[in-house]
């Protein structure tokens, strides 16, 4: 049986040809416009010999590039790599290395870091700078992508990928000190999108979806582009959250779906606009990325009277495990239901199963979850065991099958919908000629749930504030970094000598701030 997720456009493209499909700013593309602007990618692409086996990476802001770039990759059976357009040169270099990458997309204002990267992957053999407008650039090193399109064709026939053919390879946070890329195939995420699609948001041709989570992610790109395009909606794209836009842009296009995390949430919940704007047209806001607060839960019903639908999701599950599904049946606190062909259980230490309403971690198996990680067969072996998903995060099941998270069994933080994982920033910091010892933790705050705090060990003078932050952008992205860095003399330790967390944050939390 072949499968292949462009399949998706193809068939929006066939069925509503003049339909409105993606609005990004003044621009406005129809379902067979976005299908034929894929088409001409993928052309492009095989002129230059990548297709099948080869994978293709992309550093893209949510403009109408992202979409049909990704949808051009997946024509000719490619694996489309989406990069997070935030990382830094070292952190883009190791996944479009780690991936096996042939080919990077680069959108033009976020040439510097990329360019550097792909200087240094030899791995790598293309490039291709992507302008923000029709006008071609020069680049100094690559090809400009509006003259490639220029010169390309619009006839492609998609290549027939098989089911179990990886179609994405998403990187996750980076749980052991390095990212691992997660093989999404073409049925996981096809049969996502359309379970989201008929039975979570229930998209139809009349949907207007505005799209601001980032597309990068998988959240973003299952939920408010393959679904919406399954069930042949339109989507607005924004590339960064704004809530003055946000608003206009609602009333404006009269937007029925719209996702966020907590922080947008919240940052809607307290800008005061000074005009009015009609927000009737919104029937469904989903939420997830993130645990929800009663507070920020409570205060957008308040102000808005529209609900938050909270659902839970990992990248390896391509994502979407369990959602609230309509207001009917809400239950503020879970993240709902599993979804069809998706099922939660929750296990003991002892890996017996849990009884109702008994906290342990959650396992998963059905439709969405992963292949593996890319050439990472230990950490596969120890995420799927069983047959189940070992998520590493723990919660229960309520007598009526809602699910409810709890805590985490890995050592996590989770910052304005973000996963960062402390061990990488804590190698980072070590590489410092004067830090010895080093500890990252989250601590709870209020907008974006937890914020990222460094305990350290120097040797001789501890470096300021300045000079620390000034080298963690140097191998990070800026939203993992430290806000704030302790000095102790020691750090503190368990009986059996393991970095004592709980103690930091202890002892940040009786401090003022």
């Amino acid at each position: 049986m072949s499968l292949n997720l462009a399949d998706a456009l193809e068939m929006a493209a066939e069925t509503l040809p003049e339909s409105e499909a993606l609005v990004f700013e003044d621009t406005r593309m129809t379902f067979l416009q976005f299908a034929q602007a894929a088409r001409r990618v993928a052309w492009a692409l095989r002129e230059r010999g990548i297709g099948p086996g080869d994978k293709v990476a992309f550093v893209l802001p949510n403009t109408p590039h992202f979409p049909v770039i990704l949808y051009g990759i997946l024509y000719t059976g490619a694996t489309a790599i989406p990069v997070n357009m935030l990382l830094q040169w070292r952190e883009i270099l190791y996944q479009i290395d780690d991936a096996d990458a042939t080919a990077l997309f680069v959108f033009e204002p976020l040439l510097e870091q990329s360019a550097r990267a792909f200087a240094a992957c030899s791995k790598c053999r293309h490039l291709f700078v992507v302008e923000p407008s029709m006008t071609p650039c020069q680049p100094d090193v690559g090809e400009s992508f509006v003259m490639m399109m220029a010169g390309s064709r619009a006839e492609f026939e998609p290549y027939r990928t098989n089911t179990d053919d990886t179609a994405e390879i998403i990187f996750t946070s980076a749980y052991g000190g390095k990212p691992l890329g997660t093989e999404l195939t073409h049925f996981n995420l096809f049969q996502n999108a359309l379970i989201s699609q008929a039975f979570v948001q229930k998209f139809a041709p009349e949907d207007v979806c505005l799209c601001v989570l980032p597309l990068f992610h998988s959240f973003g790109q299952t939920a408010m582009l393959n679904a919406p395009l399954l069930g042949m909606s339109k989507s607005i794209l924004m590339p960064r959250f704004d809530p003055h836009k946000v608003f206009e842009t609602i009333a404006r296009e009269r937007v029925t779906l719209f996702g966020v995390v907590p922080s947008m949430a919240h940052f809607m919940i307290h800008y005061k606009p000074t005009e009015t704007f009609d927000l009737s047209s919104i029937r469904a806001l989903d939420v997830g990325g993130a645990a929800l607060s009663d507070e920020i839960y409570e205060a957008f019903l308040e102000r808005f009277h529209i609900p938050l639908l909270q659902g839970y999701g990992l990248t390896e599950t391509s994502p979407v495990v369990a959602y609230n599904v309509d207001e009917a049946t809400n239950r503020p606190g879970s993240v709902g239901k599993p979804i069809f062909h998706c099922k939660v259980r929750i296990r003991r230490d002892d890996n017996s199963f849990a009884s109702i309403g008994e906290e342990g971690e959650i396992v998963i198996r059905g439709h969405n979850v992963m292949k593996g990680y890319y050439k990472k067969p230990k950490e596969t072996a120890e995420a799927l065991r069983d047959g189940w998903l070992h998520t590493g995060d723990i919660g229960y099941l309520d007598k009526d099958g809602y699910l409810y998270l709890t805590g985490l069994k890995k050592d996590l933080i989770i910052r304005a919908g973000m996963n960062l994982y402390p061990r990488e920033i804590e190698e980072i910091l070590l590489l410092h000629p004067n830090i010895t010892e080093a500890a990252v933790f989250g601590v709870p705050e209020r907008v974006r749930g937890e914020e990222v705090y460094a305990a350290l060990v120097a040797s001789g003078t501890p470096p300021d504030d300045k000079e620390l932050r000034a080298h963690c952008f140097d191998y990070l992205a800026q939203f993992k970094c430290p806000r704030r860095f302790l000095f102790l003399d020691a750090l503190p330790r368990t009986d059996s000598g393991q970095l004592d967390k709980k103690a930091l944050r202890q002892q940040v939390a009786h401090e003022p701030r």
